[in-house]
Order: structure tokens, then sequence, then C-alpha cells
């Protein structure tokens, strides 16, 4: 098995104190390969990077949601108020409650929100969960084909055979393995360039199509497919029609508004080094050159020593 580059070097006092190795690449407009680093062919699970196409097949399914909500459909949340309330309407419009959800019961993800909900005298559940709104959405979609909902996250349910048909449409690949998410729902192993394919269908797909519309609505509300401090709402702010999604165990995807698109998988699943790498790449496909101050902080994220920057978790010299 080839052996990956290292994409991400963790600098700690002009000393190289960490590595992270992984695969990577970035599609031109017309979807032509024009920036790769390692074997990005090499199947992964790109965990909650596949929402988007989840979603997608919730609304050919027959899921009608409009605006924030549909991007909640697709997000992985940070369990702030606002997205248990969304989760909760979605489940109210299928007359459902949250008793049918089958997420596990989860803290909020985000360190800060756990806290401030700890404080409140909150608790773990399942709409903090970073995945309720997914299920929400998937239990609406269900309710509105006349499909079972107590099982819904078997793989021969008719929702997930659906969800498994548009992953291999969007991506133009056939699944290598199907494995069980964090979250419970079925999971699919494609390369990082099938789910760069994938988030190129999303953006250059027709106005009004199921594609297009989820792409749009997760980039008019990006605080709803991640939260209100999440690096993810923080990069679609800084580069217009921007689409961007991470996934567990180091995995980013992103596309712009022309079709260049790109996605990153660490090995050894190191969420802090997958940002830096997407950073490069959306600078190698010339997308970021005129805020290169905004995404600053993201390509080369300080290290702290004492309360001093002593270092940076930054791209490879050279990679791309």
């Amino acid at each position: 098995m080839r052996i990956n580059p290292v994409l991400v070097e963790v600098e700690r006092s002009g000393f190289v104190e960490s590595r992270h190795r992984g695969s990577a690449v970035g599609l031109a407009a017309d979807g032509s390969v024009a920036a790769s680093a390692g074997d990005p062919d090499v199947p992964i699970f790109p965990r909650s990077a596949v929402k988007p196409f989840q979603a997608v097949a919730m609304m050919r399914a027959g899921l009608d949601l409009r605006d924030e909500l549909l991007a909640l459909s697709a997000a992985s949340h940070s369990g702030e108020d606002f997205h248990v309330e969304g989760a909760e309407r979605i489940l109210a419009g299928a007359g459902l409650g949250a008793d049918a959800l089958q997420c596990p019961e989860s803290w909020p993800m985000e360190d800060a929100v756990a806290l401030a909900h700890a404080r409140a005298g909150g608790g773990a559940s399942r709409l903090r969960m970073n995945c309720s709104g997914k299920h929400a959405g998937m239990l609406a979609a269900c309710v509105a084909a006349g499909w079972p909902t107590a099982t819904y996250l078997d793989a021969d349910h008719p929702l997930q055979r659906l969800v498994a048909e548009v992953v291999e449409e969007l991506t133009g690949e056939k699944p290598a393995a199907v494995g069980i998410d964090g979250c419970g729902a079925p999971l699919f192993a494609i390369s990082a360039t099938g789910v760069a394919r994938g988030f190129r269908a999303l953006v250059t797909a027709p106005p009004g199509s199921p594609e297009r519309r989820l792409a749009d609505a997760m980039r008019a509300h990006p605080q709803w497919t991640s939260g209100e401090r999440r690096v993810e709402r923080l990069l679609m702010d800084a580069v217009p029609g921007l689409l961007v999604k991470c996934g567990a165990e180091g995995v980013d995807a992103f596309a712009t508004a022309d079709g260049r698109a790109g996605a990153v998988k660490i090995d050894d699943g190191a969420m802090r080094a997958r940002v830096p790498v997407t950073v490069g790449l959306l600078r190698v496909l010339g997308t970021a050159e005129d805020v290169p101050a905004d995404l600053e902080p993201f390509a080369a994220a300080p290290l702290h020593g004492a309360g001093e920057q002593v270092g940076a978790v930054r791209l490879a010299p050279g990679l791309f």
C-alpha cells in the first residue's frame, strides 16, 4: 500500500513536533484533477462529509424543508439551542417527537456550548447530538414517502437504499464497503476524489434541483450546518459561494460556485490537520486569492505557550 505524504506539520518554537499524513485532491471547474497529494483514489469513510448526499436522497423521497431547516438536515451541528429547536420543528412538521430519533444521546459537540449547557442544568440528549438534524430529516422523509419510521436506519430500508443510489450517482463510484457511522446510519466507503466529484455535482446542478437547493441552503445558513463559531461557518463567510462540510476522522470536502472542488482525508484522523489542507487546496485552485488575510488563521492555526504564540499547525512546505 502506498504511504501518503506528510500534509501538515505542527511546529513549536521552530521545531516540528508532529506530522500528519494523508491524501487530498482538488478539481478544476471542469471536473479535471488540478492538484493532488498522496493517493486520493483509495476508498475512505467520508463520515459526515456525506451528509449533503444523504439530504439529497431525503429530498428525492419527498422531504420538503426550506432555508435553515434544509441546511440543518445536512448538519454536524454544535448542539446550540437553535439547532435543537430546528430539529424539533422538522419532527413536529412530520407529526413526530424526539422519541422517534434513533441517534445516540450526546452532549453538544462544541466544548463551549457543552459547558454553557451544563451550567444551565442541561444534560445529554438525542436532540443535542450533532446528527439530530439529519435524523429528523430522515424521519420526515419517511413520513412523506409513506415508509416505516421504526426501521429508518436499517441498510435495507427504502430510504437507505435510496441514499446508496444517490451516493453512487453523485460520486461516480460504487461504494467499496458499507459500515455504520457514529450516529447509527449506514456509511459508504468511497474515495476522496469521489467525494470531491459529489460536492461539485451539488453546486453545478440546475437551480431548483434537490442538489442545488441543498447547496444554496447550506451556503446561505452556514451556522445551521455547523455552529455560530465553527470553522466551517467562518470559511463560508470568508469565501463567497463556498460550500464546505467536515467529517470525523480528519475529513473535509468543499466546492465553489463555479464547480472547483476538493476533499481531504488525514490518515491518523486528526481533525486539526484537515483545515490547513483545505485552505491550501482553495489557494492552489485560485479560489482564495482575494481573501488571504481572512484565511490565514485557518491556514496556520496558532499554537500557544504561556499565553504567547509559539508555533502553528500548518501545511507542509512545498505540498502543492
